[in-house]
């Protein structure tokens, strides 16, 4: 297998964008492979096969959507409280925003996983490994609440996340930032 780490990021974000655009199915190391700009076959050096490539996507999205360090670092400089979270909530739902492509990927990997038992176990370890994290992190940060908060919350905004990315139109593009500060508040006990 090829070695090129930049090369290896540019074809994981090529198959974001063959996911989001295309779904599962139009997931080829050839559309990869034209998405990147790359001669045909690159891919097949750098993924052992397309679960491979499936894999290593699904891992890659949540690094795409990963916090910006400088964001978050301003804004856990507030007290631990309720507030907090609902900031955090609308950085996460601007993150998506920003990166929608990786998100409809992430959704198209669901259903794909749906179909393919051995992809599901893979991307049920994937998934599961970060919701666990995000529960540490809001239980070792101070944050309201404990874990049943933390996974209604997911829950909760993975629903809301999907509504609005999907079909904008069901609760309204200006609807969202309210039903954000809602959704944390009947969720995140006051500190």
């Amino acid at each position: 297998m090829a070695q090129n780490p930049a090369r290896r990021a540019a074809l994981t974000d090529a198959a974001v964008d063959v996911l989001a655009e295309q779904g599962a199915r139009g997931l080829t190391f050839r559309a990869v492979d034209a998405r990147a700009g790359v001669p045909v076959g690159t891919a097949s050096n750098y993924f052992a096969g397309r679960d491979d490539l499936l894999d290593q996507t699904a891992r890659h999205i949540h690094h795409r959507l990963t916090p910006d360090p400088v964001i978050i670092g301003g804004l856990l400089r507030a007290p631990r409280d309720r507030a907090l979270v609902t900031a955090l909530m609308h950085d996460l739902v601007r993150r998506v925003e920003a990166d929608r492509s990786g998100y409809l990927a992430l959704l198209e990997l669901r259903l794909e996983a749906t179909r393919r038992p051995e992809m599901r176990a893979r991307l049920t370890t994937t998934l599961r490994e970060q919701l666990e994290a995000n529960i540490a992190y809001h239980l070792d940060e101070g944050f309201p609440g404990d874990r049943e908060t933390v996974v209604v919350l997911y829950l909760a905004m993975t629903g809301l996340l999907v509504e609005h990315l999907t079909l904008p139109g069901v609760l309204g593009a200006d609807a969202l930032p309210a039903l954000v500060d809602t959704l944390v508040a009947r969720t995140v006990p006051e500190a």
